[in-house]
C-alpha cells in the first residue's frame, strides 16, 4: 500500500468534508464503544486479564528468538515450511514463488494487515495472479479499489447505500442485476459470489492473530468463517505473520483471546477461532497438502530492547481507534497508511520513517482514552510523545511550532512570569470573545483550533487563578 501519510493535513480536510464518512463514523463511535463497555462490565476480572495479557506479550518479546525458533521446529516437524522475510520485498518474493510453485491463478485471501503492509495484492496482480479478498469488508473495498480504514472493520467508512451501489456496479456481470437495499440481502449476495471464488482458488493466504510456539500452530479469529474456507479448500495454505505474533503456549492464546474479542467488538468470543497446525495428515478428510508460514520482520527486530518495544505488544483489536476522538472525527484513510488511529501514530513512523509519517503522532490531545482501553496496556500517549521529541530533535518540526514551543518552555520555567502572561492572554481573549461567547479559531493557532469548539474565557480568571481561589497551592 502506497503511503500518503505525508499528506496527513490535507487528508484531514477531505475527511471532514466527506458527508458519507461523517455519517458512518457517527454510528461507529457509539456501537463499538458501548458494546465493549457492556462486555467488560460482565467480566469482573477483566483488568487482571489485561495485566496477564501484557505480561504474556512482554515475556514473549523478551525471549522472541527462543520462541520463534521453537515455533519453527514444531512447524517443520509437522511437515510444514517456515520462511524468514527480513523485508517487505522478501515477503512478497517468497509468497509469489510459492504461488507459482502451486501454479496458482486465483488466491483466496483472508484479512491480513501484514498483506496490506507489504502490498501483496498489487504484487500478485502485477504477476498475473488474482487475489480475492474473502472477508466481507475487505471484499467491498477491494471492489472499490480502496485500502482498509480500520484494523477490524475495513469498510466501516462506508454507508449501506454506498455498499449497495458498489455491488450493483460490480455484480451485474455475474448475473446479479437487481440493486439491493437490505443488509441481509447484500450479505447473501456477497456470500453467493464468494462461495464460487473459494472453489476456484488454488492457494489460500491468511494472516494470524497469534503463532503458538508450543504447538507450531497459527491461530485465527473471524466472525465470518472465511478464513476457514480460505485455508482448508485450496491445496496450499500460506500464513503471513509478523515476528511479534509468536506467544509461548496454547494457555497463553486462551488468555489473550479473552481480552481480544471483548476489546475489539464487545463479543465474549469471535464466532470462529481456528488453529492451523501443519498440512493435512494421513486420514484427515480435508485441509491443505502444503503449509507455509512467512515470518516478516520489516524493521521490528530493531525495536526490541528499546524505548518503543511496548508497541510490539499490540494484538490488533482496534480498541484504541474505536475510542480515539481524532480517529472518530477523520476515520482511517486520513492517516494515509495501513495502520490508523493511535497505534498507527506510533507504528507508522517506525515502519515508514518520521519524514513520511511524522505528523501522525501530533494528531492527539493525549486524552489517554487509547491507553485506558488497550487490552495489553500499551502506553500509547508516551510512545507518541517519543516521536514528537525525535521530530523536534531532528528539526522536522515547522519553524513556527518550534518558536511557539520555545516560548512556552521559557515561560513554563518561570512560573510567576507564566501566570502574568496567561492572565493577560486570558483577559484579552475574554474581552474580544465576549460578544460571540466562543472562538471559531484562536489567533496564531488557527490550524489547531478551527475545528474545535473554543468557548471564550469565563469569569474567574485562568486555571491557576481559579485553583488558588479554591485553596489550591500555586508556586
Amino acid at each position: 500500500m502506497k503511503s500518503t501519510a505525508h499528506a496527513f493535513k490535507d487528508n484531514i480536510g477531505e475527511a471532514l468534508r466527506d458527508a458519507n464518512l461523517q455519517q458512518s463514523l457517527s454510528i461507529m463511535k457509539v456501537g463499538f464503544v458501548e458494546r465493549r463497555r457492556g462486555a467488560v462490565d460482565r467480566m469482573p476480572e477483566f483488568e487482571a486479564l489485561r495485566d496477564r495479557a501484557r505480561d504474556i506479550k512482554n515475556h514473549a518479546l523478551a525471549n522472541l528468538d527462543f520462541y520463534l525458533e521453537r515455533f519453527e521446529r514444531k512447524v517443520l516437524a509437522l511437515g510444514g515450511h517456515v520462511h524468514w522475510a527480513p523485508t517487505a520485498e522478501d515477503a512478497r518474493r517468497i509468497v509469489l514463488d510459492l504461488c507459482r510453485q502451486a501454479n496458482a491463478r486465483t488466491v483466496a485471501k483472508s484479512k491480513s494487515m501484514i498483506a496490506e503492509e507489504i502490498g501483496l495484492n498489487e504484487h500478485l496482480e502485477a504477476h498475473g495472479i488474482a487475489p480475492i479478498e474473502t472477508d466481507l469488508g475487505e471484499y467491498i473495498i477491494q471492489l472499490r479499489q480502496e485500502p482498509p480504514s480500520h484494523i477490524i472493520a475495513p469498510a466501516v467508512h462506508l454507508t449501506k447505500d454506498q455498499v449497495a451501489d458498489t455491488f450493483h456496479e460490480h455484480h451485474g456481470k455475474l448475473g446479479f442485476t437487481r440493486r439491493l437495499t437490505e443488509r441481509n440481502d447484500l450479505v447473501a449476495e456477497a456470500r453467493e459470489v464468494l462461495r464460487r471464488k473459494f472453489q476456484e482458488a488454488d492457494v489460500g493466504i491468511t494472516g494470524a492473530n497469534f503463532l503458538v510456539a508450543e504447538t507450531g500452530s497459527s491461530m485465527l479469529v473471524t466472525n465470518e468463517g472465511n478464513a476457514d474456507l480460505s485455508n482448508t479448500l485450496p491445496d496450499t495454505h500460506i500464513v503471513i505473520a509478523s515476528i511479534e505474533k509468536v506467544i509461548p503456549t496454547l494457555e497463553d492464546a486462551a488468555a489473550l483471546l479473552r481480552v481480544l474479542a471483548r476489546s475489539a467488538t464487545g463479543q465474549e468470543w469471535s464466532s470462529y477461532t481456528t488453529f492451523n497446525t501443519g498440512p493435512r495428515r494421513d486420514g484427515d478428510p480435508d485441509g491443505p497438502r502444503s503449509y507455509h508460514v512467512v515470518l516478516l520482520d520489516n524493521g521490528r527486530s530493531s525495536v526490541l530492547g528499546g524505548e518503543m518495544q511496548d508497541m510490539l505488544r499490540c494484538i490488533r483489536c482496534g480498541a484504541c481507534m474505536n475510542h480515539c476522538p481524532v480517529y472518530g472525527a477523520i476515520g482511517g484513510h486520513a492517516y494515509g497508511w495501513v495502520y490508523p488511529g493511535p497505534i498507527g501514530a506510533v507504528l507508522d513512523p517506525q515502519l515508514l520513517g518520521l519524514e513520511e509519517a511524522g505528523d501522525l503522532p501530533n494528531a492527539s490531545t493525549f486524552c489517554g482514552r487509547c491507553e485506558s482501553v488497550c487490552p495489553v496496556r500499551i502506553p500509547l500517549p508516551r510512545l507518541m510523545r517519543h516521536w514528537r521529541e525525535r521530530e523536534f530533535e531532528r528539526r522536522l518540526t515547522p519553524p513556527a511550532v518550534r518558536k511557539a514551543l520555545g516560548l512556552w518552555a521559557f515561560l513554563a520555567k518561570r512560573p510567576r512570569l507564566y501566570r502574568v502572561a496567561t492572565g493577560i492572554a486570558n483577559r484579552a481573549l475574554a474581552l474580544f470573545g465576549r460578544a460571540q461567547g466562543r472562538y471559531d479559531a484562536l489567533p496564531l493557532a488557527g490550524g489547531w483550533t478551527k475545528h474545535r469548539d473554543m468557548p471564550a474565557p469565563q469569569t474567574g480568571g485562568t486555571f491557576h487563578a481559579q485553583w488558588k481561589a479554591r485553596g489550591g497551592a500555586v508556586r
